[in-house]
């Protein structure tokens, strides 16, 4: 159901005019139009690496523009810092979260504006309000959990209480759903309802089209740094949104032909283990995938399946139970002897598990292969060698700018670190390839090209384990899907179903919170 709008039209509450952004010889934003109104909900659509980034980064203060000028409320403004714009009622929730991993969920929101009573800081004034916020928006949250104890999902809603508990008018939010659960996104987009209903006015930096049609009022495109158009959401359909997009014709459905599984990849059986709480989060789970299939395992975030993938990758410790890959037993092994029996992994928190965002993009791609030739000799590095390996596979995996090959990580877009991981763990061509969220972040023409990767390794007779909290892609790419519900294997589609279209959200989804078939 399209979202009823709370646009006012007569007034324009933030204006980005020719904003030109550059780094050295490196134009990022070259002449950006923008311009939102009271209660509006304004999308801005973009390829992995396009601009819209640091085009908000220069909204919210972050960045000083090379040139041109932002108003609001039709006055001319200067941002020198984010504290700047905040005064001034914007509010950025970014992509990846400013968080600060030991410290609890509470000291992270109330962070640099801390309520005193005297000289103690007054926490409980504080706590109350955030429980109001919580509790009016539906979202709520452990405020006593360190954030490096929680989802991604959670870190996420930290990062929006952030910004509502210091009462921005104007919301930036860079791919807020990301990481979010269906049922969370349902939960981001009554918020975002709430706020606008009130006349505050929310940017939205999405992929995802569907959100964009459902939610947004209007969408601006913007495509290798330039300002392409601005459209009104209901005249265009997704498909003329992603041509917009990316300049050509995409492809939504997935390529794959029929392919026999083979034996038993990964063998789980009777697995359980606990979470960072010290409770049971995994009570006897079992599992296994082929050759040559990909399994998805669909479930709402925190019924285990993090959980699971950590122990499958030497991250977690679990309590009992039998892992196999190819009959070899592997449980409660290394990272290292995981992934020397055969298990790669395209893990849930790409800045956490998946790079090292100080080292370069030639070093992150040879992580697990550093000491080995071609790319070591005598005990030293050969950096033509690295340099090579990673130029031909940033070419191959469209990671952008290709000139970054020595660039640290960290300066990359989400998206491009993203492929810098999938480039890495898909030429490691292991026995089980484990993706977890393969294409958080990723526009529609990476995300066309990563599934085609993924059916490549099925197509190898790799086995894949797909972890994802779309069900569109779980439903499409997957041979078989099992449903995860609070530790436990609680339904299966078969390869039979799905091919036969009986395989849907709503199914997925009853099966998701406890129904049985």
């Amino acid at each position: 159901m399209k979202r009823v709008s709370h646009m006012d039209t007569s007034q324009v509450v933030v204006e980005m005019k020719d904003i030109v952004k550059k780094f050295g010889d490196f134009t990022a934003n070259d002449h950006i139009q923008l311009k939102v109104h009271k209660g509006e909900v304004h999308a801005i659509l973009g390829e992995n690496g396009a601009g819209k980034s640091t085009m908000m980064n220069v909204l919210s203060g972050l960045y000083k523009p090379t040139s041109g000028q932002i108003y609001m409320n039709g006055k001319p403004v200067n941002f020198h810092s984010p504290k700047e714009a905040s005064d001034m009622g914007i509010g950025m929730v970014h992509q990846h979260f400013m968080l600060i991993r030991p410290f609890t969920v509470l000291d992270n929101i109330i962070l640099g504006i801390e309520p005193v009573k005297g000289v103690v800081i007054d926490k409980k004034t504080a706590r109350e309000k955030i429980e109001e916020l919580s509790k009016r928006y539906n979202m709520s949250i452990d405020l006593d959990a360190k954030i490096e104890d929680i989802s991604v999902g959670m870190q996420q809603r930290v990062e929006i209480l952030k910004v509502l508990y210091r009462g921005a008018d104007i919301l930036i939010l860079d791919e807020p759903t990301a990481s979010l659960t269906p049922q969370e996104i349902e939960g981001l987009m009554e918020i975002i309802e709430h706020l606008t209903a009130d006349g505050k006015s929310v940017i939205l930096i999405t992929h995802k089209l569907k959100e964009i049609t459902a939610s947004s009022d209007s969408c601006t495109i913007i495509r290798a740094g330039k300002y392409i158009d601005t459209v009104k959401v209901d005249e265009v359909d997704e498909s003329a949104l992603a041509a917009l997009m990316v300049g050509r014709d995409v492809n939504f459905k997935v390529e794959k032909e029929d392919h026999d599984a083979g034996e038993i990849v990964l063998e789980v059986k009777d697995l359980h283990a606990k979470d960072y709480r010290g409770v049971e989060i995994l009570k006897g789970l079992n599992l296994n995938v082929r050759k040559g299939e990909i399994v998805g395992l669909a479930g709402v975030d925190g019924n285990g399946q993090i959980e699971l993938v950590e122990i499958l990758t030497g991250l977690r410790k679990a309590d009992s139970g039998e892992v196999k890959i190819l009959g070899k037993d592997v449980f409660n092994k290394t990272a290292k002897e995981t992934f020397d029996a055969g298990i790669s992994s395209i893990p849930a928190d790409r800045q956490k598990h998946g790079l090292v965002l100080e080292f370069s993009n030639e070093n992150n791609m040879i992580l697990q292969h550093f000491e080995e030739a071609p790319f070591a000799k005598n005990g030293f590095l050969d950096r033509k060698a690295i340099r090579e390996h990673a130029t031909e596979l940033m070419e191959k995996f469209d990671v952008r700018p290709r000139h970054a090959v020595g660039n640290p990580s960290g300066t990359l877009s989400g998206g491009n670190q993203q492929k810098v991981i999938i480039a890495r763990e898909i030429t490691n061509d292991k026995e089980l390839l484990i993706a977890v969220n393969p294409t958080r972040g990723l526009d529609v023409g990476a995300i066309e090209f990563v599934h085609k990767y993924l059916v490549e390794q099925r197509n190898k007779d790799r086995a894949v384990l797909l972890v994802s909290f779309e069900l569109d892609e779980i439903i499409n790419l997957s041979d078989r899907i099992e449903v995860i519900f609070e530790g436990l294997i609680r339904g299966s589609v078969s390869e039979e179903e799905i091919k036969a279209n009986k395989a849907d959200e709503k199914e997925l989804g009853f099966l998701m919170a406890g129904g049985k078939r």
